[in-house]
């Protein structure tokens, strides 16, 4: 008799384990506190799971399988996953043990460890859910000095020919990522978002209260917008081509105060649990622009496409190339603690109490507010990494640490060195007033380094620059804003480093 093992984010009906009901084979789902307590979650990433996981549950018991489910309030939801498995073995006698390869590199050793602590024999099988395996991005970049994510891009376009027109890229080009930095100023007009008909995220909810789970963030249903099933997360998918997709890439970098989903399709919770595979979910936005072709650019689905295709896989490549080293780097030696603030959105700073109470009422903010709002200050302020990391990954429904990993300790806070990215992505509020109406409602002067009323952003843009040049100095893309901040009088940049050394002291005085 065979007892197989399903996580959280393994979600996926179209695995081949489903395809026949067997007898002898139970499959196992735990909502245990080893999940919720690890880092402190947001309450509605807690909701989504739970609530993803009971329907995954319940469709398979439609669908003819044997399927024991432990909630949050079982005697087994406070154990460990090793002590549970043990458990039902010894209490339904299986004579095998069977788990898909799980996607974080702290559950991959435990299920290891599980397996070489038990009496009867296990094997793991893949998730079918990703189109790479952990090593190919390893062996595609065998003996460059640098990961540059266009060019494995480019060749997962010709290798699953997305996008293609007779070898070449449909349009004549790869990548129309400058057509995709439009500051959004009231038009066109955004649809409202997706709302799931789910039901039962209430009585989750009421669940997870009762279990007693520390979390962040708020929940009511008005900010509710994660899918539970595959038809919620199809129907999802259809009203983003039908609605949001003809301005998505227009408008993917854009920020606003009255908008906070914008043009996003907010499928990345369906994908992550692997409730949608990625190529279904290209295949459905390029069928649909074949079909409108006059309605709809190709640089908006290009974009989208970049997205999944390029960037999500290339994560999980990077993820599994530097683990568990990858988790510990600190390339700029940086030691301070994020603000109060990231758990409550009180701060001056428009921009950084636009965002951060957009994460706390809905637990998503999409991938600009992410790097350049919340990620920007924390990099600016010199904060220790592994606290940018638990933030980032409690306090957003998606993420899970292969995708968040790489994306904030890489990506974010260059705290690998440039492994994933060629230069820091910090900016001064320039940047945020570009592509954002952030800056007009804020109580500081983005035009002003120093100063009361001087925008935060901008003192400590230079005084990174100036404490951390050593670490640049080597770099080409870096060169020209170090050039720029030598000419910088002596008097002004002692002003400027004061002014941020004030922020970084007392970031919540800001």
């Amino acid at each position: 008799m065979k007892l197989r093992l399903l996580l959280g984010d393994q979600l996926n009906l179209k695995h081949s384990w489903f395809d026949k009901q067997e007898d002898n084979t139970f499959y196992v789902l735990y909502e245990l506190h080893q999940e919720t307590h690890y880092v402190i979650h947001h309450i509605q990433k807690i909701v989504a799971f739970f609530s993803a996981m009971r329907a995954f549950a319940s469709d398979l018991q439609k669908q003819g399988h044997q399927v024991l489910y432990f909630d949050i309030n079982s005697p087994a939801s406070k154990k460990s996953l090793e002590d549970n498995i043990k458990d039902l073995i010894a209490e339904k006698g299986f004579t095998k043990f069977e788990y898909q390869l799980p996607d974080e590199y702290r559950l991959d050793q435990q299920l290891k460890s599980i397996s070489n602590h038990i009496d009867i024999p296990s094997e793991s099988f893949d998730t079918e859910h990703f189109l790479t395996t952990r090593e190919d991005l390893k062996s595609f970049f065998e003996g460059k000095k640098q990961l540059i994510m266009e060019f494995f891009y480019r060749d997962m376009r010709k290798k699953f020919d997305l996008l293609m027109e007779q070898g070449k890229p449909l349009g004549g080009q790869w990548n129309f990522d400058k057509n995709n930095r439009k500051k959004w100023k009231g038009n066109p007009a955004i649809p409202p978002p997706f709302r799931t008909k789910n039901q039962g995220n209430q009585e989750v909810y009421k669940s997870i209260t009762q279990a007693g789970i520390k979390s962040i963030g708020t929940y009511d249903a008005e900010n509710y917008l994660f899918p539970a099933n595959r038809t919620e997360a199809l129907e999802q998918l259809d009203y983003f081509c039908k609605h949001l997709l003809v301005h998505f890439g227009d408008y993917q970098d854009a920020m606003h105060t009255a908008q906070r989903n914008l043009f996003h399709s907010r499928i990345s919770f369906a994908l992550n649990t692997k409730i949608l595979h990625p190529m279904e979910v290209m295949k459905v936005v390029i069928d649909h622009y074949h079909k409108n072709p006059e309605a709809i650019a190709l640089s908006q689905v290009e974009g989208f496409v970049r997205q999944i295709l390029g960037w999500r896989e290339y994560m999980r490549g990077i993820y599994w190339r530097e683990m568990p080293d990858y988790k510990s780097r600190n390339q700029l030696e940086n030691f301070n603690q994020l603000p109060d603030f990231f758990w409550t959105g009180k701060t001056k700073m428009n921009c950084l109490k636009e965002s951060i109470t957009d994460s706390l009422e809905t637990a998503y903010a999409h991938h600009i507010q992410r790097l350049m709002i919340t990620g920007n200050f924390a990099l600016l302020i010199q904060c220790h990494p592994d606290e940018v990391d638990d933030w980032y990954l409690g306090i957003y429904a998606d993420a899970i640490e292969w995708v968040q990993l790489p994306n904030t300790r890489g990506m974010s806070q260059w705290a690998d060195g440039g492994i994933v990215a060629t230069k820091p992505y910090v900016s001064s509020g320039a940047y945020i007033h570009k592509m954002s109406n952030y800056c007009e409602g804020c109580q500081y002067d983005r035009s002003k380094r120093t100063g009361e009323n001087a925008c935060p952003f901008n003192s400590l843009y230079w005084n990174f620059l100036d404490d951390k040049k050593e670490h640049f100095q080597k770099n080409n893309r870096m060169a020209m804003m170090l050039r720029l901040l030598e000419k910088i009088p002596a008097l002004e940049k002692e002003e400027i480093k004061n002014r941020a050394l004030s922020v970084i002291e007392n970031p919540d005085a800001f």
